[in-house]
């Protein structure tokens, strides 16, 4: 059996569980709860992971190279697959996701996995909007993802001040 490692990073935007193997990041994950605590246990990747969401915050990077697995069904990992291609500052409709895995009528299945991602951020389920921008739908919830969007549009599209 695969040893699991856990560790917890302070962002921004909460409290965020880290768990994993030696080789992989398994889940990225929002506590609400700072009582959820649980006895950590640190390794090369947990680390890795941590400094590459440190350079994220601070807008210094905006993808990961940091290894990910999570177990799913075979559409699920094709959902999720598709995340990945979403460009950072950028964002697309559930229905936009839903015609890159080649099928609209999958729009259901594909929010329902998009919600079932267990590796926030990483793999970026929250530049997934509404067909009309609006922001619906995110387990972090929706403060968090308005957060995660304007962040990432400030950063890619520069900061317009006034003066």
């Amino acid at each position: 059996m695969t040893e699991t490692f856990l560790t917890y990073y302070k962002s921004p935007v909460g409290l965020l569980k880290i768990a994993g193997t030696e080789n992989y990041i398994s889940e990225l994950t929002f506590v609400d709860d700072e009582q959820e605590f649980a006895e950590q246990s640190f390794n090369p990747i947990l680390s890795q992971c941590v400094e590459e969401l440190i350079e994220y915050f601070n807008g210094n990077r905006r993808s990961f190279n940091i290894p990910v697995h999570q177990p799913g069904t075979e559409f699920q990992k094709k959902v999720w697959g598709q995340l990945l291609n979403i460009h950072y500052g950028r964002t697309i409709s559930y229905m936009d996701l839903a015609k890159r895995l080649g099928d609209v009528k999958a729009i259901r299945a594909a929010a329902s996995s998009n919600g079932k991602n267990k590796v926030c951020i990483i793999v970026p389920c929250h530049r997934v909007v509404g067909s009309n921008q609006s922001l619906v739908g995110y387990i972090g919830g929706l403060w968090r993802k308005k957060w995660l969007l304007d962040h990432e549009n400030k950063i890619a599209n520069g900061v317009r001040t006034l003066f």
